[in-house]
């Protein structure tokens, strides 16, 4: 008489289980492509509308404002920017632009990441768009008694390069 395996039943379960939910993301998938095909510029403007609310919230991190009405101009490519934050701005709709474009035919190499990195800054005169770093920087917090305090030490200079290669690998 065979004897039952309750770690194979249960192994087998959570395998269905998987293909279950892999089946529903495929499923999920084709109603999407679908939506797609009979309705590109609905998609077309959720797209805009995802591509200013990053933009906003991913600079708005870094502590680069300006108004939304002046953001929606700047993505959309309406105006041209003001000052260095709306230049930073203008420089993330480019970059964010080609990823959205290009997606699947970027490479993820420290060579593409760089030439992001230009793009972030071709709005500017910085030198170091395009590089990885030469001086030593740091994370900190600035207290509103005036001191401040390193919350976090990157990579020196000298590693970063090298660091970037393994991520990408």
């Amino acid at each position: 008489m065979r004897s039952f395996n309750y770690s194979a039943f249960k192994e087998q379960k959570w395998d269905s289980d998987i293909l279950g939910l892999i089946a529903a993301i495929y499923k999920e998938a084709g109603k999407q492509e679908q939506y797609l095909k009979q309705r590109p510029q609905e998609m077309e403007k959720l797209v805009e509308i995802a591509k200013i609310q990053s933009t906003e919230a991913s600079n708005a991190i870094e502590g680069i404002v300006t108004t939304s009405t002046r953001i929606k101009q700047l993505v959309e490519e309406k105006t041209t920017p003001r000052n260095r934050d709306e230049q930073e701005i203008a420089g993330y709709r480019d970059a964010l632009n080609v990823i959205h474009e290009s997606f699947d035919a970027i490479p993820i190499t420290q060579n593409y990441i760089l030439q992001l990195h230009k793009m972030l800054y071709s709005h500017m005169n910085n030198p170091l768009a395009g590089r990885t770093k030469s001086v030593q920087n740091y994370i900190s917090a600035a207290y509103p008694d005036g001191h401040t305090e390193i919350l976090f030490t990157p990579l020196e200079p000298n590693e970063t390069s090298e660091a970037l290669d393994r991520i990408c690998e």
